[in-house]
C-alpha cells in the first residue's frame, strides 16, 4: 500500500519520467526512502529532485537512480526475493566515479554509516572506499589518482 500524501504529487508523471530516461541507471528497493535519501545526500552529494515515503528520483553526477519502498514494490516480482534480507546489496559494487572518498566517509562516519574499508590509493588508479547504507548496499566513492 502506497504512503505518499494525498496532497504531494512529483513534478512530471511516471510515465513522462520512465521515458526520459537514458543510458545506464538503478533502482534499489530500500526499507525507508527518507533514510535511503539522507545517505545519498549527504554522504554522497546527490540530489533528490522528488522523494516521498514510497519512491525518490534522485541525480548524482547528472545520472538519475530511484529508490523504492518496500511495499511500494509489493507487485513486483523482486519483492519476494529481498523480502527478509539483511544486507540486499550482496555482491553488489555501487561506484560513484569522481565523488571523493575522504569526503564522504568523513560524512559517513560522522552520519553513524558503516565504513566497510576506509579510503586507499588501490593499484587500479583509483582512490576509494566502501560504505554500507542502512539497507547493506555497498557504495563506492572513488577518484582517479593523479599519479
Amino acid at each position: 500500500m502506497k504512503k505518499r500524501p494525498a496532497d504531494k504529487t512529483p513534478p512530471v508523471s511516471a510515465a513522462d519520467y520512465g521515458r526520459a530516461l537514458r543510458g545506464i541507471g538503478f533502482n534499489l528497493l530500500v526499507t525507508d526512502v527518507a533514510r535511503a535519501v539522507g545517505f545519498a545526500t549527504e554522504v554522497l552529494g546527490a540530489t533528490s529532485f522528488y522523494d516521498d515515503a514510497d519512491f525518490a528520483a534522485l541525480r548524482w553526477n547528472g545520472q538519475d537512480f530511484m529508490f523504492h519502498a518496500d511495499h511500494a514494490y509489493r507487485d513486483n516480482p523482486l519483492s519476494g526475493i529481498v523480502a527478509g534480507l539483511e544486507a540486499r546489496g550482496a555482491g553488489v559494487e555501487l561506484r560513484l566515479y569522481g565523488c571523493d572518498p575522504d569526503v564522504a566517509e568523513a560524512r559517513a562516519r560522522e552520519l553513524g554509516f558503516t565504513v566497510l574499508a576506509g579510503s586507499i590509493d588501490k593499484p587500479h588508479g583509483l582512490r576509494e572506499c566502501i560504505i554500507l547504507d542502512d539497507d547493506g548496499y555497498a557504495w563506492v566513492p572513488a577518484v582517479a589518482l593523479t599519479r
